[in-house]
C-alpha cells in the first residue's frame, strides 16, 4: 500500500516535453531517499492542460505541478514526498494566484468529464486500474441483464449523436444494422483516423483510456449481432497504437474479448488497422475501403454501411469519442446522459482548444456551453491582451465563428445555423493579428492536398478555389473573383462525392460571410489589414524613433536597409524581402509594417 501516488502525464504532448525523463529521474530519486516502497509513480494519459506540460499531480492531496523540469525532481522528492512540504513555485498559476489542486482551477471547475473521465487518472496500460474505476461492468451488465434491443433502445433514449462530425443519432445507426442477428456476418468499426489540423481529442482518449473503446465496441457488437471489430488508427499515433495493442492483449487474457465473453455465448474480438495518414480515410466508406486493403477512396451512398459496409457486410462505424460515452450511458442510464446538453444535442463534447489562447489543451463541456465560456473562462483568454477575432470549429470542414457569435450555445444545430459545424471537436482560436483570407487559403491548401481525386468537383474545384484565394492574398484578385468563388463553393458542396469535398468550401463561405471587408481590402486597397500576407506588406522606418544603431541594416539578408551611424535609416522597398528580420531586431520600435 502506497502513501502517495505521483501521476505523470504520458500523453503525446507531455511526452514530447520530456515527461519520460521525469519518470526516470523520479524513480532514481525515490530510491535514493528510500521511498520506492512508499510512493508509486503512475504514467497516465492526458490531463488536458497541455499548455502547462509536463504536468504532475501528487495524491492524496491532488497537488498540481506544471511545467516541471528535470532539475525540479530532487526538490519535489526531498521536500514534498519526504517532508510533506509543497513546492509552491511549481504550482499552477491562475489569475496571479496559486491553485493547489486541479479541481480548484477554472480550467477544470467548469468542465464535466464523461468521455475523458479516466484520462489523467489511471494508468492506461493497466486493465486492473480500468476495472477498478468500473471498467467492463457495463459490458457485463449488457451480456447478463439486457437484450440487444434493450441496448439499442437505451442508446436511442440517451440522445447520443455521433461525435465524428455529422452528428447522426448513434442508436439509430445501430438499429439500422441490427436486423438478421446471427445469420449475417457483421462488423463494428472505430474511426480513430483523426486528421483535422489542431485536433487531438480521439488520440488523447486512446492514449489515456483505451479499454473504454474496446468495451464500447463489444457492447455495440452485441447490440447489432457482430463478432468482429476493427479500430482504424493513424500510424502517426505511436503511443495510441502501443496502448491499444496492450489493451487488446490484456482484454483477451481476461476473457473480455474473444469467445464466450462472461459465459454468455457472445463472441467478439477486435483488431487494429493502421492508416497511412490520408485525411479522406476519415470518411466512413473510404475508411472501410482502406481496411479492405484497397486505396482509401469513398464509395457512393446508398447503400449505406449499415446495409452494405465493410467487406459488403452490414457495418457500424463510430468515432472514438462516441464510443467513450457508451459504458457510462449503460451504467448510469439514458436519462442521466440526456439530462446534460441541449434539447437536440445531448451530453458533453470534447474540444481540442488551441491557437491564440492561453490554456491550450483538451476540454470537455456540456453541449450548449457558449464559445465565450470555453475561450475566456476555461481557456484563460487571448494572450498578450489581444482581441478575439474568430474561432474555427470543425477543422477544414468547418467555418469561422466571429466575435458577434461568442455567446451562442455550442451544439450541432446552432453551429450549422451560423455557417460552421461541430466536426470532431477541433477549436482553433484566432486573434486580431490573424488574416481571415489567409486562414481560408490555409484550409483550402490542406483540402487540395488531401483530396483523393476520385470526383472532379473536389479534385478540380478545390484547386481552382485555392488559386483564387492565392491571387487575392497576392493583391491580384478582383471583386468579380468573390462572386466566382461563392458560385464555385456551392457547386462543390452540391456535387462532391463525399463529406470531404462537400464541406471543403465552408471556411471560404464563412469568411466571406463575416469578414468580407478583409477580402475587399486585399482586392481594392491592396492591403492586408492583419499584416500577414507578405505580398501586400511594406516595412517602414519611423525616422523620429530610429537611433541609427545600424542593427537592422546588419541583419537584413538582402541589404535593403541603408543609412549612416546615428542617423535615421531607410528601407529600399524594391529590395525588401519582407522577412521581418529588421522589425524583430529593432530595439527602439522604430520599424513598423503596413
Amino acid at each position: 500500500m502506497y502513501r502517495s501516488h505521483v501521476l505523470v502525464c504520458g500523453g503525446t504532448g507531455c511526452t514530447s516535453s520530456g515527461s519520460e525523463t521525469l519518470i526516470s529521474l523520479l524513480q532514481e530519486e525515490l530510491k535514493k531517499n528510500g521511498l520506492e516502497n512508499e510512493v508509486a509513480i503512475v504514467k497516465t494519459g492526458c490531463h488536458g492542460l497541455c499548455a502547462q506540460g509536463p504536468v504532475m499531480v501528487i495524491y492524496p492531496d491532488a497537488t498540481f505541478y506544471s511545467m516541471v523540469k528535470p532539475e525540479d525532481i530532487p526538490e519535489i522528492v526531498s521536500e514534498h514526498l519526504l517532508k510533506g512540504r509543497v513546492v509552491t513555485r511549481l504550482l499552477y498559476v491562475e489569475d496571479g494566484g496559486k491553485a493547489k489542486a486541479l479541481k480548484d482551477t477554472d480550467f477544470y471547475r467548469l468542465q464535466h468529464r464523461v468521455a475523458l473521465r479516466n484520462c489523467g487518472i489511471i494508468n492506461p496500460e493497466s486493465i486492473d486500474e480500468y476495472i477498478g474505476t468500473g471498467g467492463y461492468e457495463a459490458l457485463g451488465r449488457v451480456l447478463t441483464e439486457m437484450s440487444p434491443d434493450d441496448v439499442i433502445e437505451t442508446i436511442l433514449a440517451s440522445g447520443l449523436r455521433g461525435r465524428g462530425g455529422a452528428g447522426f443519432p448513434t442508436g439509430m445507426k445501430w438499429k439500422f444494422a441490427s436486423g438478421n442477428r446471427g445469420n449475417v456476418q457483421k462488423y463494428v468499426c472505430c474511426n480513430a483516423d483523426e486528421g483535422d489540423p489542431g485536433a487531438f481529442m480521439d488520440r488523447s482518449v486512446l492514449e489515456g483510456d483505451p479499454h473504454v473503446v474496446l468495451e464500447a465496441m463489444a457492447i455495440a457488437g452485441y447490440a447489432i449481432g457482430a463478432s468482429q471489430g476493427y479500430i482504424y488508427v493513424r500510424a502517426e499515433y505511436p503511443i495510441a497504437v502501443e496502448r491499444l495493442n496492450i489493451a487488446i492483449k490484456q482484454a483477451r487474457e481476461y476473457g473480455l474479448l474473444g469467445k464466450n465473453i462472461f459465459d454468455s455465448g457472445f463472441d467478439f474480438d477486435i483488431d487494429l488497422r493502421l492508416g497511412a495518414g490520408a485525411f479522406v480515410c476519415g470518411e466512413e466508406t473510404a475508411l472501410m475501403t482502406s481496411i479492405e486493403g484497397n486505396r482509401g477512396e469513398p464509395r457512393p451512398r446508398p447503400p449505406f454501411p449499415a446495409v452494405k459496409g465493410l467487406f459488403a457486410s452490414p457495418t457500424i462505424l463510430n468515432n472514438v469519442e462516441t464510443y467513450a460515452n457508451i459504458p457510462q450511458i449503460i451504467l448510469k442510464g439514458a436519462e442521466w446522459f440526456a439530462s446534460m446538453g441541449t434539447e437536440k444535442s445531448k451530453g458533453t463534447k470534447v474540444f481540442a482548444v488551441n491557437g491564440k489562447i492561453n490554456n491550450t489543451g483538451l476540454v470537455e463541456v456540456p453541449m450548449g456551453t457558449t464559445l465565450r465560456t470555453i475561450i475566456e473562462d476555461i481557456g484563460g483568454g487571448i494572450p498578450n491582451g489581444k482581441k478575439f477575432k474568430a474561432a474555427q470549429t470543425g477543422g477544414p470542414s468547418g467555418g469561422c465563428i466571429p466575435a458577434e457569435h461568442m455567446d451562442i450555445p455550442i451544439d450541432y444545430d446552432n453551429l450549422i445555423s451560423i455557417g460552421s459545424m461541430m466536426g470532431s471537436g477541433g477549436l482553433i482560436v484566432m486573434d486580431e493579428d490573424t488574416c481571415m483570407v489567409d486562414i481560408a487559403k490555409f484550409f483550402l491548401e490542406f483540402t487540395v492536398d488531401e483530396s483523393c481525386g476520385k470526383c472532379t468537383p473536389c479534385r478540380v474545384g478545390t484547386k481552382r478555389l485555392y488559386e483564387m484565394l492565392d491571387k487575392i492574398t497576392k493583391g491580384e484578385g478582383t471583386l468579380e473573383d468573390l462572386d466566382k468563388m461563392e458560385e464555385l463553393c456551392y457547386y462543390i458542396k452540391d456535387n462532391a462525392l463525399c463529406g470531404l469535398g462537400q464541406t471543403a468550401p465552408n471556411p471560404v463561405l464563412s469568411t466571406l460571410r463575416y469578414f468580407r471587408d478583409e477580402y475587399i481590402a486585399h482586392i481594392v486597397d491592396k492591403k492586408c489589414p492583419a499584416g500577414v500576407c507578405k505580398a501586400l506588406l511594406s516595412y517602414k522606418i519611423d525616422a523620429d524613433k530610429c537611433k541609427g544603431c545600424t542593427l537592422c541594416a546588419r541583419n537584413c539578408p538582402n541589404g535593403a536597409i541603408s543609412g549612416k551611424l546615428k542617423e535615421p535609416h531607410v528601407i529600399d522597398q524594391s529590395k525588401c524581402l519582407k522577412c521581418g528580420a529588421c522589425m524583430e531586431k529593432c530595439r527602439f520600435g522604430a520599424i513598423y509594417k503596413e
